[in-house]
């Protein structure tokens, strides 16, 4: 295991992208402001969050009771951690002053021997560590610890980190393999991925051990949380956790043994990414194998074409090879976010684009349709197929929302999109010795700290719409080189130097390696046209069925543009599919129209007929799968019927 590839630092690109602007430029002016106000219960008709209030109450500031998910702190957390990479991009006084307050606010609500958790400090302080499975004590000070080395890093106040490292001690001393210590791990996996970032800020090992500890722990031996639970005292928070399965928490087998994601997807990813994080920290080549081994089943056989994962609405959670339902998947935005950290560490690690291919199809399509486009309304479930009617309570479909929410009781899905558009420039690029790595192609001008010297350089894209990009290079070291990801989807491209041709014959692991110099410019030409594609035959919701791309992007059709009853469409796919930039829809997107059929309605009020099926010419018109529901609501539909033969 060679060294591994490093982020460019946030202050050092400016993103400069029709496409991706027009959801970051909402985080500091509308997503931070509107979230903020959440967290504090300030919008009319939505769910309240309690977070503030919450830690109010903790630190005695008011008087009230604890109200919300046992999880609750959390929100606040991924609330900071994007404020933190908004503020690293550009210092902002007044933003900070905000979030100066909420971390006052949180230094008071942590207990005097560094303790930190509204939910035991208020509610139940007898049951402290006594329900790892369900009590979030530990998730919770992941997402705080995660924001506290980000707000550092930023900002360089370390009020925040101090608080988070007092906590990180405790849970240091509380956990390991000593006579008196606890030999538990985290019900929700998060805590390991955050102290291995707080370790790589402060240097203390310890809190590198700990992660380490948890990792080499879960699923060894009798299961902690089956164990928990015949405690005398115990008294169970969720009511669904009874016949607990330890497959949900991937707590059934050693984590080395596990081939297969099983269980709550979220759990699933943020784990792999610690595991990623300390494959490399211990150059442990039996976990980057396992890692291997799990990344491989979900891409090959348990993720959706959007690069969602998740496909059950019941508890959230892996179901079994090819099971990708449309219309009742859950899909969780969190999920997807976790997928795409992941596949940025083994990226990182590996120097391989086929992590990226994912990333970018996770980023571009389900991070995307999680919000909309003004910012202020969320989904926590992204199914492929809507029937508005048909989302009813109390049915399979009860978690399918066809509109998007203000907010959620359950509302880590929000404050987890603000961090990661925040955060965007970090998957941009990577850097090693003298190599510059192009992951994605968003319009941008970025300066990267190389060891022969600062390189800079500016990308002009309008990326994924047109595949024809310029790359210049306006300074570099000698024996720089340049990296461009060539994406698995791009069949045909051509290099330009300089106005030379390039020669491209000779990708490695899905990047081309070229030399670069002050004052090259480079032509890079994609071909990148809407395509048909067909899932394995073993996804039983997909036989018979096709999508259409363009680049990472997946298309749906809304009944807006194709009338009701979208599942009676069919499509030849021996056609071509006539591509428009239109920019006055949804902010200038590319729709695709192609000739279809549809079953004509000819069978009146008769439930079941004999009558043979009629089809008819229609005109169908596909718009970005992330923008769906941004305009009149109705029904969605990603896989369409294909006419064979």
């Amino acid at each position: 295991m060679g060294a591994k590839l490093n982020s460019v630092p946030l202050k050092n690109v400016q993103i400069k992208d029709g496409f991706w602007n027009r959801y970051i430029d909402l985080v500091k002016d509308v997503i931070i402001p509107y979230q903020w106000d959440m967290l504090n219960d300030a919008i009319p008709d939505a769910a309240k969050s309690y977070c503030i209030h919450n830690f109010k109450v903790a630190a005695g500031d008011i008087q009230g009771e604890r109200q919300g998910m046992v999880f609750q702190d959390s929100d606040v957390g991924k609330w900071l951690e994007a404020v933190a990479y908004t503020v690293d991009k550009k210092r902002d006084p007044d933003l900070e002053a905000v979030a100066d307050a909420a971390i006052d606010l949180i230094g008071r609500a942590q207990e005097p021997d560094g303790y930190l958790n509204t939910y035991f400090t208020v509610i139940a302080p007898e049951q402290k560590w006594k329900d790892l499975c369900e009590g979030h004590e530990l998730y919770t000070a992941g997402h705080l610890i995660e924001a506290a080395v980000a707000y550092y890093e930023a900002t360089g106040k370390d009020k925040l980190l101090q608080i988070m490292s007092r906590f990180a001690d405790v849970i240091c001393d509380k956990f390991g393999p000593g006579e008196e210590q606890l030999h538990g791990y985290p019900g929700h996996q998060e805590i390991e991925l955050a102290l291995v970032k707080l370790y790589r800020v402060t240097g203390k090992k310890e809190y590198l051990d700990t992660a380490k500890y948890f990792i080499d722990r879960r699923g060894v031996g009798e299961n902690y949380f089956l164990w928990e639970e015949k405690q005398p005292g115990f008294q169970r928070i969720f009511p669904e956790f009874v016949n607990y399965d330890p497959k949900y928490s991937q707590s059934h087998v050693p984590v080395r043994e596990q081939d297969t994601a099983e269980g709550h997807a979220v759990r699933a990813v943020y784990m792999y990414c610690a595991m990623a994080d300390l494959a490399y920290e211990y150059q442990d080549d039996t976990l980057l194998k396992a890692c291997e081994k799990l990344w491989n089943n979900i891409v090959g056989k348990r993720m959706y074409i959007t690069g969602s994962i998740g496909s059950s609405g019941i508890l959230e959670r892996f179901t079994t090879d090819y099971d990708l339902p449309n219309d009742t998947n859950y899909s969780e935005t969190c999920a997807t976010i976790g997928l795409a950290l992941f596949g940025k560490r083994m990226a990182e690690i590996t120097r391989d684009g086929k992590y990226v291919d994912v990333v970018e199809k996770a980023l571009y399509n389900t991070l995307l349709s999680g919000i909309a486009m003004d910012g202020k309304s969320f989904f926590y479930v992204n199914p492929l197929e809507v029937w508005p009617e048909n989302c009813l309570p109390r049915t399979a479909m009860e978690h399918i929302k066809p509109v998007r929410q203000k907010w959620f009781g359950v509302a880590c899905c929000p404050p987890n999109i603000a961090r990661t558009l925040a955060s965007m420039g970090q998957y941009m690029y990577s850097t090693c010795e003298n190599t510059l790595y192009v992951n994605l192609y968003i319009a941008n001008e970025t300066a990267a700290e190389l060891a022969n010297g600062t390189m800079n350089v500016a990308l002009e894209s309008r990326y994924p719409d047109d595949g024809c990009m310029k790359f210049t290079v306006k300074q570099a070291g000698a024996g720089s080189k340049v990296a461009f990801r060539i994406p698995g989807y791009v069949k045909e491209f051509s290099v330009l130097k300089n106005g030379q041709a390039v020669d491209t014959s000779s990708v490695e692991k899905g990047y081309l390696y070229v030399d670069a110099a002050s004052g090259d410019v480079f032509e890079l030409n994609f071909q990148i046209p809407a395509r048909f594609v067909r899932a394995n035959t073993h996804v039983r919701a997909d036989a018979g069925k096709v999508a259409l791309v363009k680049g990472p992007l997946v298309y749906c059709l809304e009944e807006q543009d194709n009338g009701k009853d979208l599942a009676s469409i069919y499509v030849d796919t021996h056609q071509s599919v006539e591509e428009t930039y239109e920019e006055d829809l949804l902010g200038g997107i590319t729709t695709l129209r192609f000739a279809g059929k549809k079953l004509k309605d000819s069978q009146g009020d008769a439930l079941y007929v004999e009558e043979p099926a009629v089809l008819e010419d229609v005109s169908v018109k596909a718009v970005p799968y992330f923008a769906w529901c941004n305009r009149t609501p109705g029904e969605m539909l990603v896989w369409m019927k294909e006419i064979l033969g």
